[in-house]
């Protein structure tokens, strides 16, 4: 009886032996045989505005065409975070063995939102902020040692942000019907992590990634939606799926 167990503990070390020696890490396409390589992004965004107020942000609007004030003083103003998406390609350069520079130029469609409340609740409102933009981040990567057909990473970097479309003239708008504009073109860091995962002809790389814009993105204007703000700044986080 012994003998027999034994025998199978042998044959069972044996035969993982051999599937480990069979076993060959998958290609993943030849990605990581070039120094230089593309591909192609799918990503989910989501976006909010962060807001800096000024001092004596609560207090009523006056309307000097009017010379009265349009609104009761202001309760709160927020934003809540918008889902979006974006599309973009890759570009990837090899440095070292487990460090590697990026720009993944990418089209992206995320509104944003602005929320006031008022002592008068029949004043509250939601000011959308439609967005189409051209993101071109550049980002360095640091990867670890592969294990099999995996490899997690780390990256940084600074990308810039411009918007695209036509802007509406709203010189002839109602105070109360005028939006908050926020400034054509602005720069951000973000940081992020993900990994690579291989397989026979293409590698797969799922990330997450937080960004955050630098200075002050809001278009300072004299109206009850811009006027109580001093500062706004883009807060988002972005789940992509690279496919290289």
């Amino acid at each position: 009886m012994i003998k027999n167990r034994y025998l199978l503990l042998l044959c069972l070390l044996f035969c993982s032996k051999i599937s480990l020696a069979q076993y060959v890490p998958a290609w993943g396409g030849g990605a990581d045989q070039q120094d230089l390589s593309f591909g192609f992004s799918f990503s989910y965004v989501s976006s909010d505005l962060r807001i800096v107020k000024k001092p004596d942000w609560r207090k009523p609007f006056f309307d000097a065409a009017t010379n009265k004030n349009i609104t009761d003083s202001v309760n709160s103003i927020g934003s809540k975070s918008q889902p979006g998406f974006a599309i973009g390609f890759l570009t990837r350069y090899t440095l070292t063995e487990h460090f590697e520079v990026r720009v993944t130029p990418s089209l992206v469609f995320a509104d944003r939102n602005l929320s006031y409340t008022y002592s008068n609740p029949d004043q509250n409102q939601v000011k959308q902020i439609q967005t189409t933009s051209v993101e071109v981040p550049l980002s360095f990567k640091l990867k670890s040692d592969r294990l099999g057909d995996f490899r997690a990473y780390i990256l940084g970097g600074v990308k810039y942000t411009k918007a695209i479309g036509t802007k509406k003239d709203e010189t002839n708008l109602d105070p109360l019907d005028k939006m908050v504009k926020n400034v054509g073109g602005f720069s951000s860091y973000e940081a992020g992590l993900g990994c690579d995962i291989y397989f026979e002809f293409f590698k797969l790389s799922p990330q997450i990634k937080v960004s955050n814009s630098f200075g002050n993105i809001l278009v300072p204007e004299n109206h009850p939606f811009s006027a109580p703000i001093s500062k706004l700044s883009l807060h988002t986080v972005m789940f992509s799926l690279f496919f290289e």
